[in-house]
This record gives C-alpha cells, structure tokens and sequence, in this order.
C-alpha cells in the first residue's frame, strides 16, 4: 500500500534566513530536520534489528507513516519548524536523519556513517537543504562517526560514544576539533558495539538532568557525568533496549519520548515516563514501535538544525 505524505511535508523555507545553529541539546528547538519512512525496512545491522527479525517482525508502512505523520504533527503543534528531506528509494534508514548529520555552533556537519549505504543520505541532505540556502559547515571525512553517539550537552560541554564500529577514535576526534578550538571540554566514552549508539544509553533531559541506563555504563563515565553537575535519572536495561533513553527535549521542559518503552520501568520499578514527570518535565509520549523494532528511536528520528537558548 502506497500512501501519500505530501500533506505532512513541509516546506524547507521560511521567510526569515535560517541560520543552523546548536550550542545545546536541550535549547529551545526551532527547526529539525526529518524524512519520510517511505522505504523503512528492518536492516539487520544492529542487535536489536536482529532481534526483530528473529521475532518475525515486518514494517507496516501504513503504521511507520502514521506514526511519523503523528511526530511531524506533534513538533508542529509546540512551535518546531518539520524541515522534510525527500525520501530516496534505495535508503531504508533515511528516516534516522540524526545519524547523518549534528548541527554544531558552528553550523550543519555532514557525518561519516560507518555503514556505506548510508553515506549518500549525507549528500541527499546536504541537497535538499543547499536548495534553501542552508550550506553545510564541514563534513567529517577521517575515520566514522554517527549523530547517535554525539551529544552536544550545553554550552562548553560535548560528549562522544565511541563503539569502535559505528563511531570510531578518529571519526570522534575529527568531530571534536572545531569544540577544542574553541575551549570546550570533550567527553569521549567508548563502549560495546552491542548498544549501537550513545543516545540507546544516555540522553539529556535539560542542562542539568539525563536519562542513563546505569546498569551498563561503566562507573567512570558516571563520575565523570556527575562531575559536571548533571543529575543522572536512572533506566532499565530492558527498557533502554526499547529506545527508553531515546528521546528528544524540545526545551529543556517538554520530552517526546516513545510511549511503549515509557511503559517498560526504570530501575526501580516505575515507568521512564513517570521518573521524568516527576522530576518536573511535561512528557509527550508517541506510539514510534515501527521505529524502534528498526533499531531508532524518537532522538534518531529528529536531526535539530537550530536551537534557541531558553
């Protein structure tokens, strides 16, 4: 079935210039980049794609699109600009805009994804926007590095996962340089290539507060988080395995997140969801299990390609 998505795609334009800019992750998101889940598919390069196809998981292109429509709708409704890059037929994880690219300071960075077939969604970006006057900053070309193991926490600060297979020493390195120009610090944290990303692990919630499956980071990293003044909310293994960690903070008050891992439970036994409202934060939960089966999450769906300091 064939479904049309030309009424959820809005225009890569604006009447005021749009000059990409993130300092934060947790600013006031204006502007993001998405895709279209046209030619989702379960691409079994990671542990929990694998698992899907081992269950017998099938995308329903019906259901990816509505679930993306819903997302699109959602960051329209509180104010975010839905930049949509045209869908390609021969990328069937297009749609994860996050790991192709990470708007810095600086501007917009063309990653270097470590799986070739996603190389060219780079340039499929890089196009759609350059027809609107956005022209990327610099593109890593040394080693491999993946938007999902980039989090530009807040201003000064930048942290970097590094599985060795998706996001490399020297992809990080590469990344990190412009930061260290200019005297951030910069967090590099390798882990085992079975959690994919950084962000399946550890996203922040605000300046001072983030989501973290404890149970598997190592004890140094912790300490070192927790050095820099950010309170660490714990999550469950099992529910970080379903994207729990996973999610997108529109201001550093309102969360998106995924509305079945919410359910899974935290490390003590309450649900993500209601950890994060109880420490304070508005949480807009969205049905993305098409999504997650694929091995993405709301975060890898969501490329931001300006942020506003609240």
């Amino acid at each position: 079935m064939k479904l049309d998505f030309a009424a959820e795609r809005l225009p890569l334009n604006d009447p005021a210039p749009l000059r990409p800019g993130v300092s934060g992750e947790t600013h006031r998101l204006t502007d993001v980049v998405l895709c279209a889940p046209s030619n989702l598919a379960t691409v079994p390069c990671c542990s929990v794609t694998r698992e899907s196809i081992r269950n017998g998981f099938s995308v329903s292109m019906a259901q990816a699109m509505a679930q993306h429509s819903a997302l699109t709708r959602t960051l329209s409704q509180r104010g975010v600009r839905c930049h949509i890059v045209p869908a390609h037929p021969d990328l069937a994880d297009q749609c994860f805009t996050r790991d192709v690219a990470v708007t810095t300071p600086w501007g917009l960075v063309g990653l270097n994804p470590a799986l070739s077939h996603r190389r060219s969604e780079v340039d499929q970006m890089f196009a759609a926007l350059a027809r609107h006057g956005v022209q990327p900053y610099d593109r890593v070309v040394s080693g491999t590095i993946e938007g999902g193991d980039v989090c530009v926490a807040r201003p000064g600060l930048l942290i970097l996962g590094m599985s060795g297979e998706r996001t490399t020493a020297e992809g990080a390195s590469a990344f990190a340089a412009p930061f260290e120009k200019d005297g951030w610090q910069v967090l590099r944290y390798a882990f085992d290539p079975h959690f994919l990303h950084l962000d399946t692990m550890f996203c922040m919630l605000d300046q001072d507060r983030a989501l973290a499956c404890v149970d598997v980071l190592d004890d140094w990293f912790i300490e070192a988080i927790t050095a820099q003044g950010i309170e660490l909310i714990p999550v469950s293994y099992k529910a970080s395995r379903r994207l729990g960690c996973n999610i997108l903070s529109l201001d550093g008050k309102t969360i998106l997140m995924s509305s079945v891992s919410a359910d899974e439970g935290s490390s003590d036994g309450r649900s993500v969801a209601d950890d994060v409202r109880k420490a304070g934060f508005d949480v807009v939960e969205l049905d993305i299990s098409q999504f997650a089966a694929c091995g993405g999450g709301i975060h890898c769906l969501t490329m931001p390609l300006r942020r506003e300091p609240c």
